[in-house]
Parts: C-alpha cells; sequence; structure tokens
C-alpha cells in the first residue's frame, strides 16, 4: 500500500448543496484537523470521523495550531508510517504548548496495535480511538476535555458505520471512496490487519446504492468501492436476496451510465469469471484491477499464507486478460521475506515479465509486531539484499511501465476530467477506464471537472498519458 497523506480542509469546495460545513470559518466555536496516512480505507474511515464530528459541533479548519481537536488517522502496515506518524505527534505536542486546551488523538491501525502505550509510555496523546470505536467518540471527546486520557479499541463484529454519511475530506467534487466491508478474514503472515481492524463483515448493500445514487446527485462521477478484499463481500438482504460482489457492482453500476466504478483490493483466491463478465458487461465498470501478487514463488506464497500459488495466480490474469482483454492490471510486490532465497526471487521477475503489469506497489519486507511472521519466522533477509532485489523489481517494473504507456499511443480513449493538471493550468488531467493518468491541452470548449471528453494519445512517459481532444 501506498503511503499517503490527508489534511482536512473547508468543505464548502465542493458545493453548498453537499457540504453540512457552513461557509463561514467563524461559525465554529470548535475546530479540528485531520491528518490520514496509510490505504484508501484510512481515508474512508476520516470521512466518517469528520461527520461524527460536524455532529458535535466542530467545523474543519485546514491550520492545525487554529484546531481544538488534532487527530492523526495512522497505518501500521510499515515501519516507516508508524515513524511518521510518531514524529508529528511530537510537532503536535510542542504547538500545544503554546494552547494547553488543544487535545491530540490517535485513530485507526496504530491506535489499535500500541492502544495505551501512546497514553502512558510516550504521553504524545490525549485520546487513542481503534477503527471500530468511532461512535464512542463525543464521549471519549467529553472525558478528554474534563482532564482524562481516553481509550477505545475494541473491535466489532458488526460495525459497518453503514447509518453514517462520510463527509468528503480534500475531495475534487469527482471522484470519491465508498467502503463496502471492513476487517479481513485472511490471515497473511506478513500484514496486521486483522489484528487492528479485525474480522471480515460485509456493509448493507441498500445502503452503499444509496451512498453511490447520492454521490451522482451531487455531481459525483467516479466511486470506488473500499474493502480489504473487495471479492468476498457477501450480504444477505432482510427480504433473502444474496447480494455477492458481482451483484453489487452491477445494482451500482445501474445507477447511471455516467456513474463510473472502481473497486480495491482483489484477492487472487477470490476474484471470479462472474465478477470479470459483470466488468466486460456494463462500460461504466472500469477496466481496471489490482491483484497483488506479493511473491512469484509458491514456496514464499505459503510463507506468507497467501493460499494460492503461482500457477493460481497466472491463470487468474490469464482469464482477466481472455474476458477483458483491454484490462488494465497492477499488483503489489514484496521483496525478501523470510527465508527468500535468491532463485525464488528471480521467480518474482520472471512472473513480472509474464504478467506486464501496469504499474506496482514495491516494498521490502518490513517485519510488523504481532503478525504471523513476527511470531513464527526469523527476518532472516538482510537489509542489502533486500534493497538490491527491491531495487531490480523497481527496474523492470518501470521498464513494463513505460512500455504499457507507449503502447497506448494512438488510441483514443474516453477520459473523465478531474480537474487542472499539477504541472499546469493550461491542461486537464483525468483517467480512462484502465486508471492510467491522461494529460491534455485546454481549448476553447466550455468544459469542467465531471465533464467526459474523448482523448487521442500523442506521447507518453511511464506514468502518465498525453494527448489531445478529439471530436
Amino acid at each position: 500500500m501506498t503511503e499517503v497523506l490527508h489534511k482536512v480542509v473547508d468543505e464548502t469546495r465542493q458545493g453548498e448543496a453537499y457540504s453540512p460545513f457552513k461557509e463561514d470559518p467563524n461559525a465554529y466555536s470548535k475546530k479540528f484537523y485531520i491528518e490520514s496516512y496509510g490505504c484508501q480505507m484510512n481515508f474512508s474511515d476520516s470521512e466518517i470521523v469528520a461527520s461524527i464530528l460536524h455532529g458535535e459541533g466542530f467545523g474543519p479548519t485546514r491550520n492545525v495550531e487554529d484546531a481544538d481537536l488534532v487527530f492523526l488517522n495512522t497505518c501500521s502496515i510499515r515501519e516507516k508510517a508508524e515513524q511518521t506518524v510518531r514524529n508529528r505527534l511530537q510537532a503536535f505536542r510542542k504547538i500545544k504548548e503554546n494552547k494547553p486546551g488543544m487535545l491530540i488523538g490517535v485513530l485507526g491501525c496504530m491506535a489499535e496495535r500500541l492502544k495505551a502505550k501512546f497514553l502512558e509510555e510516550e504521553k504524545l496523546v490525549d485520546l487513542v480511538v481503534g477503527p471500530d470505536a468511532y461512535r464512542s467518540l463525543p464521549g471519549l471527546i467529553s472525558e478528554t476535555e474534563g482532564g482524562q486520557k481516553s481509550v477505545n479499541v475494541l473491535l466489532s463484529r458488526e460495525e459497518t458505520y453503514a447509518d453514517i454519511s462520510p463527509v468528503r475530506l480534500e475531495s475534487n467534487g469527482v471522484a470519491a471512496f465508498v467502503s463496502i466491508m471492513r476487517g479481513c478474514n485472511n490471515m497473511c503472515t506478513f500484514c496486521v490487519v486483522p489484528f487492528t481492524r479485525g474480522r471480515e463483515r460485509s456493509r448493507d448493500a441498500a445502503s452503499i446504492v444509496a451512498e453511490c445514487e447520492g454521490l451522482f446527485n451531487h455531481g459525483f462521477r467516479e466511486v470506488t468501492l473500499l474493502g480489504q478484499n473487495v471479492d468476498s463481500y457477501y450480504y444477505s438482504a432482510p427480504d433473502g436476496e444474496e447480494v455477492k460482489f458481482e451483484h453489487l457492482l452491477e445494482k451500482v453500476a445501474l445507477i447511471s451510465p455516467l456513474l463510473r466504478i472502481r473497486f480495491s483490493t482483489s484477492h487472487p483466491k477470490d476474484i471470479t469469471d462472474d465478477v470479470l463478465h459483470t466488468m466486460a458487461k456494463y462500460d461504466n465498470i472500469c477496466k481496471y484491477i489490482h491483484l497483488p501478487v506479493q511473491s512469484g514463488n509458491t514456496r514464499i506464497l505459503a510463507h506468507m499464507n497467501r493460499t494460492y500459488t503461482r500457477e493460481w495466480y497466472l491463470h487468474k490474469v490469464a482469464r482477466i486478460r481472455a474476458i477483458m482483454p483491454d484490462c488494465g492490471l497492477s499488483t503489489d510486490v514484496i521483496s525478501g521475506f523470510c527465508s527468500e532465497t535468491e532463485e525464488e526471487h528471480q521467480d518474482t521477475l520472471s512472473l513480472m515479465e509474464l504478467c506486464r503489469f501496469d504499474m506496482a506497489y514495491m516494498f521490502s519486507y518490513s517485519e510488523r509486531p504481532g503478525t504471523l511472521a513476527a511470531k513464527r519466522y526469523e527476518d532472516d533477509v538482510t537489509e542489502d539484499v533486500k534493497k538490491r532485489r527491491l531495487t531490480e523489481i523497481i527496474n523492470l517494473q518501470n521498464s513494463h511501465s513505460r512500455e504499457s504507456y507507449r503502447a497506448d499511443i494512438g488510441k483514443t480513449f474516453n477520459v473523465l476530467i478531474e480537474g487542472e493538471s499539477k504541472r499546469s493550468d493550461n491542461d486537464w488531467c483525468g483517467r480512462n477506464t484502465q486508471n492510467k493518468m491522461v494529460v491534455f491541452p485546454k481549448t476553447s470548449q466550455p468544459l469542467q471537472k465531471g465533464d467526459y471528453v474523448q482523448v487521442k494519445i500523442k506521447d507518453a512517459t511511464s506514468a502518465t498519458l498525453l494527448g489531445e481532444m478529439v471530436g
């Protein structure tokens, strides 16, 4: 997973009708500030937290110095993310020295994993709240305002926050994340998620469709359905209807042909032909799948408890390309997992050669306390070897990405405009169905965010398609 940063901003930029926040920043006597780290699920959770805080009379602020309540929504996937959070907390404590009434809290996976350590040993925060305890925030804040340190990291088998309408944070007004499930039942040995987010449970399908429909009615044109393993989504409705992931995809696709649907993340053991055929059936379901492989060697995959083999993964890729030849494909790769040999590393490189991913998230193995790998295996691949293998993986993927993007030169894509290019306000940018970023010059044609345009590709880098509008 990529390490990313998210900050609360003034929600009125999305439009008066959609944002619950008042335009006047002085309308609130209490203000909050949130930073999020880690996966898209954390971003989605921060939007739930913002909704709960709004209900308690808090307004957002861009400036941490103005905040009465500061939250870090944290990630435990990698050691670097945890260290970044610690550094930020130390910076916030310095700010608090000049604002004694400020409350500092930790949310998310680090909160769950480290629990009261933040409160007792490091004394960096005032309250600690796990991913399933956000409804308790009003009570915890009241306790903390009264001078008591507060913590709630209890995991739930039922909580999905299905009835809470998320406040879209720093949204471009075009694309939004929609959580469809929480937790994970896969016990991958390298991963902390089952311990920090609990067991898997799927959200009420009707509430998901209603949220997506509401977003479309407020001008959003793309939703990404989120889950640790979306392919295992399953909901039994009160009327007896059984909703699997392919059924949910179809329900959301039928809202409007103008609403694009993406999803993340898929698990190679669970993605089915039914899902692939549903994707192929509807033009507005994007032809892009993120399918983490982690390793190209069957023994290492078993060591990771991924529950599939190299051959199984290659078969799934073949099925994707047989049913959707134009489907974009990305992955996750870990170098230097416990006991990985040089030969097994070469198997990962050879699998990458066979699959030719458009993009990949690539990391060297970082042992996380509390995981099954930390308990069972010795982290016996040296850092030098991990880094060298990672460099080889990155170099190979970069060459594949360049080839993939160059192969699109001359093609024409339907692109959803997300906004102006970061490099020039003379250019628009947006993504095609394969999730590739497309940049193209503005013309005299009156366009805005959320419009669809046809773009013919003239050139490409290893991460961006460059084109011109046609038609």
